[in-house]
């Protein structure tokens, strides 16, 4: 039957705070076979060996330029063939928002997109950075690639996928031009592992803390798994572990089989 594997996304809103907060107790405990992490917020030289390297992982860290600032990492049971910080384009990888780690028989891309909330100005950023990873996407799919892309998308793509859809349509996270970004990834043979497996609403994995929102399931699913139409059959399951604390966001997850 072949062996099947855990792989968890968690925006973790800050590695270090979440550290603070049991993150390796609960690593143990969960023991996926592949942890994508974003908005780390920190340098791999600013980690203490624990987190830089749990028991058991190869870990590998992107940041950006800024301090404090987005970030993205891999923990994994598997050793990766090669891994690829950024998007080989100096514009966007100056944020450190894109690793890609090649298992050989498929390639896991983490990424933690912009935010479009802040101005006009990021939400164009956000768009251009959309539609320059999905070039590289379509191109990587063309070679015959076994691809899945997970991450904090930053987008609601239906209305089930937020609690409050039509307070929020001219809210960047919900907007037309955002959402149809996601209808053309799906249209370019990616699927929303999620919807593969359930249709329920209230599904969510980011609520906002200033409101305790999380108390009342007031939120957002724009955490994701994609994977290519190649890869979909060996997708056996696909789940939100909103029992999980430590962040305004919570993991993502599927199970695969090789």
């Amino acid at each position: 039957m072949g062996k099947e594997l855990t792989l968890l996304s968690w925006n973790v809103n800050g590695i270090r705070a979440v550290y603070k907060k049991g993150f390796l107790d609960w690593l143990d405990a969960a023991k996926p076979d592949i942890l994508c992490l974003q908005e780390t917020k920190a340098r791999e030289d600013q980690l203490g060996f624990d987190l830089k390297s749990p028991e058991g992982y190869f870990s590998f860290f992107e940041s950006g330029e800024r301090p404090g600032y987005s970030g993205v990492a891999i923990y994994s049971l598997l050793e990766p063939s090669t891994v690829v910080n950024g998007m080989d384009d100096d514009f966007f990888d100056r944020e450190g928002r894109v690793i890609m780690a090649d298992y050989g028989d498929f390639v896991v891309f983490n990424v933690y997109f912009p935010n479009g909330k802040a101005s006009a100005e990021r939400l164009a950023f956000k768009m251009d950075f959309y539609n320059s990873f999905l070039e590289l996407l379509i191109k990587m799919n063309k070679e015959g690639r076994k691809i899945l892309i997970c991450g904090d998308v930053n987008t609601a793509h239906t209305e089930i996928d937020l609690a409050r859809p039509k307070e929020n349509e001219k809210v960047s996270g919900f907007l037309p031009i955002e959402r149809k970004w996601i209808d053309e990834l799906i249209l370019a043979g990616f699927k929303d592992t999620l919807r593969m497996f359930k249709t329920d609403a209230g599904l969510y994995s980011w609520w906002d803390f200033k409101t305790k929102a999380r108390e009342r399931n007031v939120g957002w699913r724009i955490d994701y798994w994609f994977v290519n139409d190649r890869f979909a059959d060996s997708v056996t399951d696909a789940f939100i572990l909103q029992d999980v604390y430590g962040s305004d966001h919570c993991p993502v997850g599927i199970k695969i089989r090789l």
